[in-house]
């Protein structure tokens, strides 16, 4: 009789309006699964809910290279940007040292990049 009550219950106990968070992995038939994803987690225990992910060295580096798109993103790009961002620095202050001592020197103009500047009536 115990059974027969549990078996009956079955049906709505996880059903169409159960208000938890579904696992949603597509199955092999081709829609989302049903089974409850696991507290904390996005998948049901059969969809990767109990992995804890990669430990062994090898196992990061696999994870690393598949999560890799572009390569923009790495530590050596960001490492090269930083170093190029650093060196147009040195560059620019360079030049406003060298543009100081042209003006006192009396060789630059203090108005000179008046002189670049567009106008209006110019450009038609």
């Amino acid at each position: 009789m115990h059974e027969a009550f549990f078996e009956a219950g079955r049906g709505w106990e996880l059903g169409p309006d159960w208000p938890g968070a579904r696992c949603g992995a597509k199955t092999r038939q081709g829609t989302h699964c049903q089974n409850p994803a696991m507290r904390g987690k996005a998948r049901c225990r059969n969809h990767g809910g109990k992995s804890t992910g990669a430990k062994t060295a090898e196992g990061l580096a696999k994870l690393e290279t598949l999560h890799l798109k572009h390569g923009r993103f790495t530590k050596a790009a960001k490492a090269e940007a930083k170093r190029r961002a650093q060196i147009g620095r040195e560059i620019r202050a360079e030049l406003r040292d060298i543009e100081k001592e042209a003006i006192a020197a009396g060789t630059l103009g203090k108005d000179w990049r008046e002189m670049f500047k567009c106008k209006e009536r110019d450009l038609i």
